[in-house]
């Protein structure tokens, strides 16, 4: 399903959050090409669901996405085929002002950090911003899934930290 992707992403500052916060999700992605400029995500969740999706940049923070449901088995099996490392991650759903937000607390190579996504309709919309957020990084690759998923070394303590 074809869908556009208008998001802010966020440091978060501390675990006040996690009062609001839904049922807990288990995500292990991994992207199937090196190139930056469209990738292609395989995601398993939970074990039990999984898709395919692949992105296209526009100008501005608003990116195309093509999202298609694919069986568990083959989206094992296609994890064994990304190109670099595999993204582990809890991913809840946040309520805050009648907005939704996404806070991925990150495992493996990336334990400590946490970070948060929100999604908009338009590119213009100002979100009430939670007091749990810290620095915005929305656009910095480093904090991109698939930079990371392609990165060598990651400091996340040094990284987490509010400002």
């Amino acid at each position: 399903m074809k869908a556009t992707e208008i998001e802010r992403k966020f440091l978060v500052r501390n675990d006040s959050w996690r009062a609001f916060a839904g049922a807990p999700h288990l995500l292990q992605q991994a992207y199937l090409c090196r190139r930056d400029q469209n990738p292609v995500r395989v995601r398993l969740i939970d074990g039990c669901s999984a898709r395919l999706t692949i992105k296209f940049r526009t100008p501005g923070l608003a990116r195309e996405e093509y999202e298609y449901e694919i069986p568990v088995d083959e989206a094992r099996d296609l994890l064994l085929h990304a190109g670099g490392r595999v993204i582990e991650k809890t991913r809840y759903r946040v309520l805050h002002d009648g907005k939704s937000w996404d806070v991925d607390v990150f495992a493996g190579a990336y334990e400590g950090l946490t970070l948060a996504e929100i999604e908009m309709a338009s590119e213009d919309e100002q979100p009430n911003l939670p007091q749990w957020l810290g620095r915005e990084v929305t656009g910095r690759k480093r904090y991109s899934n698939r930079a990371m998923a392609a990165a060598l070394r990651f400091s996340p303590a040094a990284s987490n930290a509010a400002g």
